[in-house]
């Protein structure tokens, strides 16, 4: 069983570029007519020179799956993973977030502090509590 893997590697390759030319647009297809690159990948498929010539050269490349675009289209924008800690934006949002909160919670703790420290005045001079 294990002999025949080899056969059916170059086989599947053999297939796969075929097909690929094949359902691959006129526009897409770099270096030579598409027609030559089948006649390519069916002369030469049995020693995969065919097949990897039109992988490496003959398709363009594809854009990732994450939208992003060729780099020569005009206008494009080029789109790529960030960290967290390096996004601007994501660090714009938490600090907003969290800064509210913080803010709301130091002017809470800053007139509560004021109310203890009139309070503690209060005390010490003597005076009556005022009605608020």
């Amino acid at each position: 069983m294990l002999r025949y893997l080899p056969f059916l590697l170059v086989l599947a390759l053999w297939i796969y570029a075929f097909i690929d030319c094949l359902n691959t647009p006129e526009e897409e297809v770099r270096g030579l007519p598409k027609v030559v690159w089948v006649i390519i990948i069916l002369l030469f498929g049995e020693v995969l020179v065919g097949p990897i010539a039109w992988l490496v050269a003959g398709r363009a490349r594809r854009a990732p799956l994450g939208g992003a675009t060729a780099s020569g289209s005009p206008g494009a924008r080029r789109t790529e993973w960030v960290a967290p800690d390096d996004n601007p934006e994501f660090l714009k949002s938490l600090k907003d977030e969290t800064a509210r909160k913080d803010e709301k919670l130091l002017k809470d703790w800053e007139a509560d502090l004021r109310r203890r420290e009139d309070e503690l005045k209060r005390r010490e001079t003597g005076e009556e509590p005022k009605d608020s």
